[in-house]
């Protein structure tokens, strides 16, 4: 754990390789997984960001091609869905889902040991 980058370091990371990075952005973010979405900016549709899967959308799309023998072909835009506005980077929620339960630990001390 000691060697684990903060949520800020991880941040600061992902910012400076989105700048190296032409037609890439910071999409999404999950704080207390330490994680960020660095996305392809052809899945921000004016101006709003659409990361998620529509896993409906999907299964129809395959389904539609295993009935064509597979000429009828799909791309990852044809079935995303418009990110929530709380797993938007920069958000106030970071990522939490607002329907969630988080469980705060009251405890400061932390038992890292595995027993």
């Amino acid at each position: 754990m000691a060697n684990v980058p903060w949520h800020e370091e991880v941040v600061g990371f992902v910012q400076d390789l989105a700048e190296l990075l032409p037609d890439y952005e910071i999409a999404c973010e999950h704080e207390h997984s330490n994680c960020l979405l660095l996305a392809h900016t052809k899945f921000k549709v004016d101006g709003e960001w659409f990361t998620w899967i529509d896993y409906e959308r999907f299964q129809e799309l395959v389904r539609e091609r295993e009935r064509s023998g597979g000429s009828r072909t799909f791309t990852a835009a044809d079935y995303t869905a418009r990110t929530p506005p709380w797993a938007l980077f920069g958000a106030r929620e970071r990522g939490f889902d607002p329907l969630d339960v988080r469980f705060q630990r009251r405890n400061k001390a932390r038992d890292i040991s595995g027993c």
